[in-house]
This record gives C-alpha cells, structure tokens and sequence, in this order.
C-alpha cells in the first residue's frame, strides 16, 4: 500500500504530460491554418500557372550575335 501511495503522489511525468498537450495544439492550429490558407494558395498557384502558360518567350537576336564574336573587336 505504502508503494501504491507513493507511485501516486510522484509528479516526475507531470512536465511530460504538459508538452504532449502543448505539442498536440501547436500541431493542430497548424493545421488549421493549413485548411483555411490551402484554398487561397491553389488559386494563386492556378493563375500562376495560366500566366506562365500563355506567356511567349522573346529572343534576343543582337545579343546572341555578339556573343558569337560578330562584335569586331
């Protein structure tokens, strides 16, 4: 009974309790924020991707004739 009594009133996992429910908030106000934020990036991310879809590459023709030693020097 002594040892039932002591095993009782020992706090040495007390401290390891409060970080696993503090670990388990963090993580999920992370994903929380996750969900309400994953909406608005897709979108971005989808009109970024249009973007650069109907972009055209432009060449630089002077330049590329420089580069090949058509300068003269």
């Amino acid at each position: 009974m002594k040892l039932f009594n002591a095993f009782l009133k020992d706090e040495s996992g007390a401290v390891t309790v409060d970080w696993v429910v503090l670990t388990a908030a963090i993580v999920g106000l992370g994903i929380a924020v996750l969900t309400s934020v994953s909406g608005g990036t897709q979108s971005l991310a989808d009109k970024i991707s249009s973007n650069l879809a109907d972009g055209q590459v432009a060449t630089l023709d002077g330049l590329a004739s420089a580069s090949t030693g058509g300068g003269g020097s």
